[in-house]
């Protein structure tokens, strides 16, 4: 009975939402982390994306090998991985120490992240696909928006340290209930490689994804959102803070602008079920989030402070249905059901290398000019390349598919 009291599907969002909480976990400590480590503007950029790294350089080769691994099993030791490198971060000394520990965490975070949706997809009724796809698209928003809103009181009450610390256990109790609620995969697998589902061989599966235009579009989309995404969310707490907005306040605005983020994550699900386009999705999120960019850092808003957190709530809520569609177009643009999990793979590697490259860019600019008004450039450069990728997913998509393209998964 007990096992029944939660559904198995939102234990395995939760634990999205707990591996997002360590990627929000910086912000609102960034300022006792300059003064305690004597860390730069640029380093703080780097702490802010470190946690990206190993889906930069990983993501593909780790989407490749869940599925031999075991999809509960890479959650399991994906939460294993950040309980222990926050509690060793903790203990930080060094820029350095602290920049490793992150590493280890976004090695942490991958692991969960990609086995997720499959996991999901196993767990789901297909004819729910959409709305548990678009579910699964908040983890980022509630985890990064919970840190924000919680970590400035946490910090106050236990220090940076036991704010690290806080986030270690909480992450071992999911484990917990991740393995005492959540039916393994292995049965699954097993049934898989019995009627002949594992008959493409890794090399196959990955000369399929990287040789299809889908995975690629889908991909450097996911990268162009995702670096602006977290390059603002990441730095909101320290601009707020240098406009002389006080610590807990400003943790407050920006857990909001990343709680906003649900609203479009969440809508483009039920857009997408009635029979909205994703790649329209694409193109309106894109739009939406160069205009807030510019309202929020464009001189032109300079005296007004009200505009500019609107603007910020704007960027974040609208973009918010990308990710969405973009799940949705990653798990149709497959070049056949049995890779999945490799296209999301390669999706989350880009999606790792645009967290990883836009903090440390702005960061850049801001020391370069003075400050953040020039920030938009960027972002709105990326939302450039974003529409325009959006018009090549809409050809690709009526393009007819390959024989075994993943139509059974629509």
């Amino acid at each position: 009975m007990t096992r029944l009291a939660v559904p198995p599907s939102l234990i395995v969002v939760l634990a999205g939402i707990t591996a997002a909480l360590h990627v929000g976990k910086l912000p609102p400590a960034l300022t006792l982390l300059k003064e305690a480590l004597e860390i730069s503007l640029l380093q703080a950029g780097f702490l802010v994306s470190m946690v990206q790294f190993a889906g930069m350089s990983l993501g593909l080769l780790i989407g490749l090998s869940t599925d031999t691994l075991g999809l509960r099993r890479s959650i399991t030791l994906g939460l294993g991985l950040l309980a222990g490198a926050s509690l060793l971060g903790g203990l930080a000394a060094t820029p350095t120490f602290l920049l490793m520990c992150r590493a280890l965490e976004g090695l942490g975070f991958l692991l969960v992240v990609l086995s997720a949706p499959a996991l999901l997809r196993q767990l789901v009724p297909l004819d729910h696909l959409h709305r548990a796809m678009a579910l699964w698209s908040c983890f980022m928003g509630l985890g990064v928006g919970t840190a924000l809103l919680v970590g400035p009181f946490v910090i106050a009450w236990l220090g940076w340290q036991g704010w690290w610390w806080t986030l270690a256990g909480w992450t071992l109790l999911v484990l917990m209930a991740l393995r005492c609620l959540v039916p393994a995969d292995r049965h699954r697998l097993g049934a898989q490689v019995s009627s002949g589902a594992d008959d493409e061989g890794w090399r196959r599966r990955l000369a399929l994804t990287l040789g299809a235009p889908g995975p690629w579009l889908v991909a450097l989309c996911f990268a162009m959102y995702s670096s602006q995404w977290l390059a603002v969310i990441g730095f909101l707490p320290t601009i707020y803070q240098q406009a002389g907005i006080g610590e807990g306040l400003a943790g407050s605005l920006t857990a909001l602008v990343a709680a906003a983020n649900i609203i479009g994550n969440l809508g483009s699900g039920q857009l997408m079920q009635r029979g909205m386009a994703p790649t329209s999705l694409l193109r309106l999120g894109f739009v939406f989030a160069a205009l807030g960019t510019y309202l929020a850092f464009g001189e032109a808003t300079a005296e007004a402070p009200g505009l500019r957190v609107a603007a910020v709530l704007m960027f974040s809520a609208i973009s918010g249905v990308i990710p969405g569609a973009l799940f949705t177009l990653a798990v149709r643009l497959a070049p056949s059901e049995h890779t999945v999990s490799t296209t999301i793979g390669w999706m989350q590697q880009w999606s790792a290398f645009g967290q990883f490259a836009g903090p440390p860019l702005v960061a850049w600019l801001a020391s370069q000019v003075g400050g953040w008004q020039l920030t938009w450039t960027l972002t709105g450069a990326a939302s450039l390349a974003g529409i325009l990728l959006a018009f090549l997913l809409s050809r690709t998509l009526s393009t007819p598919p390959l024989a075994t393209t993943g139509a059974a998964v629509r």
